[in-house]
């Protein structure tokens, strides 16, 4: 609203929609219709007034009753017959991603001779519920038609109202609308995720490729062979690479692109890029990086998010400084939904930790989060286990320790344990748990945690519940389980025992050892809600 005015926007801009005419917003091109909103005034707090289109208020989320932001794919409830939804079916899902959303205002009857409240019922196109609350998800009245959801990023779905919308405007029937009774009783529900990771790394070949490892070794098993001396006695087995075949080098499990376009074809809620190479040293120049972000958004329609190198760092070779925000912003620019903090996260949560949990201003999370909102932001965490004999007391006012499940203890029968984080693809371990970084990621900013395990990474026996249920414990943000998924199972098992939102995997769909549709129809046959999917046309 601020850059409308300055530009002197605001009221060339409220004579065209007053008129009618062909107007489609998405997200905050919905928000600022109405009259005011409570993200932005005075020092980013207050209310800021909008166009004033639409009668009525935009709130935040309260995050005592629900997870703030709300990210993911969730329904609608039909108030108006439109041509804008004509192509896309009443059960299928689209995609949010907000934490303010717009009020259902009623008219209400005049009282002793005044005027009544001007409501926005007639503006009502969706509503759709969250966290027991039920707000307006789209609107429209003639030309003007404005939704809360991404149409963009909510698949087959979302272009099917994207077509319709431009259907309706070209044969000029976009305002052949009629209202309907909408059964207000049915609620709908935010699903949980699935969500596929793409680990890509420069191979020994310069080329790029989707990796995976057992706890980040992402190299094949190196041959062995046993030699022996001229006495005829063998000596010890020596490990030795081979020249042929593939000992030794990166595990290739495909190309980034086609592997992307694969898991959106299959059902894929989210796809993750995690840049885990050397070459993210120079993210302002990874070139190759760059383009396969803007190449899979051509074609995949799905919220697509990428992390690594994501900091203030200076180029080794040429000495010049970047910043976070700037990196951030070349992803954004070449197609990235969300971007990934990593080891930043944990050395911004250290001095949070130090300034006694007041925030700087000055970390990654804080400038990006800034500028781009907390749902752009995802802070992933990559702790490892140390094992506890005993609660030790002295452990537990630096750290959170946790008790094990039966079958989950330590090597030598440790019952306890606290998570470590870990920094540069967990080469480099840091004196601060992961429920910290997790507390002071939010503070700082972050919309949402992606929540790894170490000791679990590869080993395809399930998430570390343990890890993720105290995490969610202490944190009102979205938070993703990552690393451990072996099988369809792994996945209804987290669903139910933790307060997770989505769930992440990576190997077993590389692999094809479980297929996407496998998962979701396992989550649907034990009552776990997962988005209603169609194969996308060509």
């Amino acid at each position: 609203m601020t850059v409308l005015k300055d530009k002197g926007f605001v009221e060339p801009l409220r004579e065209y929609l007053k008129a009618g005419r062909p107007y489609l917003g998405i997200c905050l091109g919905m928000q600022m219709l109405f009259e005011s909103s409570e993200e932005g005034g005075e020092g980013g707090g207050g209310v800021l007034g909008g166009l004033g289109i639409v009668p009525g208020t935009v709130t935040r989320f309260d995050s005592t009753k629900m997870t703030v932001p709300q990210i993911g794919w969730n329904g609608r409830t039909a108030h108006q017959d439109s041509p804008v939804f004509r192509y896309v079916k009443e059960e299928e899902e689209v995609y949010f991603v907000h934490s303010y959303h717009a009020e259902i205002v009623p008219s209400s009857e005049p009282t002793n001779g005044d005027v009544g409240e001007r409501g926005n019922e007639d503006w009502i196109l969706t509503s759709t519920c969250y966290g027991g609350k039920r707000y307006v998800s789209s609107v429209q009245k003639g030309g003007v038609v404005a939704c809360q959801f991404h149409p963009e990023k909510s698949g087959s779905a979302g272009l099917n109202f994207i077509r319709g919308f431009l259907e309706a405007v070209d044969n000029n029937t976009i305002s052949n609308t009629k209202p309907l009774t909408p059964d207000l009783t049915k609620q709908t529900q935010l699903v949980k995720r699935v969500v596929v990771a793409l680990d890509v790394r420069q191979n020994d070949d310069g080329d790029l490729v989707v990796t995976k490892g057992d706890q980040y070794d992402v190299r094949e098993e190196e041959d062995t062979e046993t030699t022996t001396t001229t006495s005829g006695k063998t000596t010890d087995d020596t490990t030795t690479k081979k020249d042929e075949g593939n000992s030794g080098k990166v595990r290739n499990l495909g190309k980034p692109i086609s592997l992307a376009t694969r898991y959106y074809t299959e059902g894929a809620d989210e796809i993750v890029f995690l840049n885990i190479t050397s070459f993210r040293s120079g993210v302002i120049e990874d070139m190759p990086m760059l383009t396969v972000l803007q190449q899979a958004s051509q074609n995949i329609f799905v919220p697509l998010t990428v992390g690594g190198g994501i900091r203030n760092y200076t180029d080794p070779v040429s000495g010049k400084q970047w910043d976070a925000l700037e990196v951030a912003s070349r992803y954004f620019r070449a197609g990235a939904d969300k971007i990934s903090i990593g080891g930043d996260s944990v050395l911004a949560a250290e001095e949070w930790v130090r300034s006694g949990g007041v925030p700087s201003g000055k970390s990654s999370i804080e400038v990006i989060a800034g500028v781009y909102g907390a749902q752009a932001v995802v802070v992933s965490i990559d702790p490892k286990r140390v094992y506890l004999s005993k609660q030790n007391k002295e452990c537990n006012t630096r750290h959170t320790v946790l008790e094990l499940p039966q079958g989950q203890e330590g090597p030598n029968g440790e019952k306890f344990c606290w998570y470590q984080c870990t920094i540069k693809g967990g080469r480099e371990e840091r004196n601060i748990c992961a429920v910290t970084v997790a507390r002071a990621s939010q503070s700082l900013g972050a919309g949402e945690i992606m929540l790894n395990c170490i000791d679990m990474d590869g080993q395809c026996q399930g998430y570390d519940h343990t890890l993720l249920n105290a995490v969610c414990h202490e944190v009102t943000i979205p938070v993703i389980a990552s690393s451990g998924a072996g099988k369809a199972e792994h996945f209804k098992e987290v669903f139910e025992q933790t307060g997770v939102q989505a769930a992440l995997a990576a190997g077993m769909f590389h692999r094809k050892e479980v297929e996407i549709e496998s998962v979701k129809k396992h989550m649907a046959s034990n009552g776990i809600p997962s988005r209603t999917w169609s194969r996308p046309e060509n």
